[in-house]
C-alpha cells in the first residue's frame, strides 16, 4: 500500500506520505533556524489541481478518470516531476511526491521546484489503445497548467517513454508547435535523452559506490538485498552486479527470492520479462516477500513505493547501507531507529536524484536543440551525485544529524534563499 491504514491487527504508526514529508521539514528547518513563515510556504504545494476526464473504452463505453497535478514551490525554477498511474492514487500521495521533488532537485542544485501528477488507474486493465486515451485524455486536462517554463513530467511508477510520448503529441497538438521540452523520459526519437531510462538506477549506484568508499570498503564482493524489481530496481541490480556486487535477493509484487551464493540474475531477469521471479528454483523463495527487508547483507536498496520500512520492522533491518531507490520508503520514526543502530540511509531525495537529473539535461537539449551522446550524459551524472553526495556526508558530520535531515537541510536552505530574493518573505 502507498499510504499505511490502521488496522486492529496493527500497532503500525498511522502517517501518510504528507503528513511525513512535513515532519522532515520541521526537523531540518528547526537545526537551520529558518523563519516561521519560510517553513510554513514550503510545508504546503503553491498549488493542486484535480480533474476528473472522460474516456471512451474499447468497447464503447465511457468512463471517467480521476487525475491530479501538484507543483509544490517555483522560486527556484518551473516545477518538475513524474506522473504516475496507479489505483492507489490519493492527493495526499501525489502533494507529499512533489515536495519531495523540490528537496530532490534541491540537493542535486538543478533549477527546479517539485512536481508530481498521477493517475487513479490500473495500467494491466487496459489494451494499449486504452491507455494511451487515458495518457491523451489526462494531458488534456492538465495542459493549461503544464508548458517548458512552467511544470515539466516525467515517467513514474507504471508510466513510461511510450505514454510520455503520446502526452507530449497531446500537447504538442494543443499549442500547434512542436514542444519535446514539456516532457521528459521520451523515447529518443522525439527529444528523449540517452542514459534516461537507466538514469534513476545509475544514481543509485554512484552514491552506493561513494558510501562504501567512505566507509573503506569495496563494491566488489558486497551482498545486495533489492526489494521491488521494477525499472530502477533490475537496472540497479544489473550495474551493481557488473562493479562486482553479489545480488542475493530481490523481490517483486509477486514474492521474494534470497540466494545467499547470488541469484542468477539473467534467469531472474528473464522470469520477470516472460512471467514471474517465483519460478525461480522454489529453495530460495521467502516464505514472506517483507523479509528481504530483514536479511543480513551490506545494501539494502527499497526500489518499490512508500512506507515500507517502519516501526513495525525497523529494529529488524540488518543491512549496513541502505539506498532509497523508491520515493519515501523510510519513516520518521524508522530513520531515528536506523541512525540509532548506526546504519547509513542514503536517502531518496539523494539516492534516486539520478532520474530527474537527467531529465534535466534532456530539458536543456530540448531546449538547444543539440543532443549529447551516452558516455557524456553519464559523465555529468557521476559529477552531480558525486559532489552532492559529498556536501551531503560532510553537513552530516558537521551536525552530527542523518544523511536524510542534512540533505534537507541543503534543500530548505537553498530554496529559502530563493524566495527571499525574489521578495516572497
Amino acid at each position: 500500500m502507498s499510504i499505511l491504514q490502521k488496522t486492529k491487527q496493527s500497532s503500525e504508526e498511522v502517517l501518510n506520505p504528507y503528513q511525513i514529508v512535513q515532519t522532515q521539514i520541521e526537523t531540518a528547518a528547526k537545526i537551520l533556524g529558518l523563519d516561521r513563515g519560510i517553513i510554513d510556504i514550503l510545508k504546503k504545494p503553491m498549488r493542486v489541481l484535480s480533474v476528473n476526464f472522460p474516456v471512451k473504452m474499447d468497447d464503447g463505453s465511457i468512463r471517467v478518470f480521476e487525475g491530479f497535478r501538484s507543483q509544490h514551490n517555483d522560486a527556484i525554477g518551473p516545477t518538475k516531476g513524474g506522473i504516475r498511474f496507479h489505483p492507489d492514487v490519493t492527493m495526499d500521495e501525489v502533494k507529499a511526491l512533489s515536495m519531495w521533488m523540490s528537496f530532490k532537485c534541491g540537493v542535486v542544485s538543478l533549477p527546479y521546484g517539485g512536481g508530481k501528477g498521477g493517475v487513479i488507474c490500473d495500467p494491466h486493465a487496459f489494451s494499449k489503445a486504452e491507455l494511451e486515451r487515458i495518457s491523451r485524455g489526462f494531458m488534456e486536462a492538465i495542459a493549461d497548467f503544464i508548458g517548458p517554463e512552467k511544470d515539466i513530467p516525467a515517467p513514474d511508477v507504471y508510466t513510461n517513454p511510450q505514454i510520455m510520448g503520446w502526452m507530449m503529441d497531446t500537447y504538442s497538438r494543443i499549442t500547434r508547435a512542436f514542444n519535446p521540452g514539456v516532457i521528459t523520459g521520451k523515447p529518443l526519437i522525439i527529444g528523449g535523452s540517452k542514459g534516461r531510462n537507466e538514469a534513476t538506477a545509475r544514481g543509485c549506484v554512484y552514491t552506493i559506490k561513494e558510501a562504501l568508499k567512505e566507509a573503506g570498503k569495496q563494491m566488489k564482493g558486497a551482498t545486495v538485498a533489492i526489494q521491488g524489481f521494477g525499472n530502477a530496481g533490475r537496472i540497479a541490480a544489473e550495474l551493481l552486479a557488473e562493479q562486482g556486487c553479489k545480488i542475493v535477493a530481490v523481490s517483486d509484487s509477486k514474492g521474494a527470492l534470497y540466494q545467499p551464493q547470488g541469484l542468477d540474475l539473467a534467469v531472474v531477469t528473464q522470469l520477470k520479462d516472460s512471467s514471474t521471479i517465483m519460478n525461480y528454483d522454489a529453495r530460495y523463495h521467502l516464505q514472506q516477500a517483507e523479509e528481504i527487508l530483514e536479511l543480513d547483507v551490506d545494501i539494502l536498496v527499497p526500489a518499490a513505493l512508500e512506507n515500507v520500512i517502519t516501526l513495525k520492522n525497523a529494529e529488524n533491518v540488518k543491512a549496513r547501507i541502505v539506498a532509497e531507490a523508491a520515493n519515501g520508503p523510510t519513516t520518521p520514526e524508522a530513520d531515528k531507529i536506523l541512525f540509532q543502530k548506526g546504519i547509513l540511509v542514503i536517502p531518496d531525495i539523494l539516492a534516486n536524484a539520478g532520474g530527474v537529473t537527467v531529465s534535466y539535461f534532456e530539458w536543456v537539449q530540448n531546449l538547444m536543440n543539440y543532443y549529447w551522446s551516452e558516455e557524456e550524459v553519464n559523465q555529468k551524472l557521476c559529477e552531480v551525485m558525486v559532489r552532492s553526495y559529498n556536501e551531503v556526508s560532510a553537513l552530516a558530520k558537521q551536525y552530527d544529524v542523518d544523511f536524510r535531515t542534512s540533505a534537507y537541510m541543503i534543500s530548505l536552505k537553498r530554496i529559502a534563499e530563493a524566495m527571499q530574493a525574489r521578495g516572497w518573505v
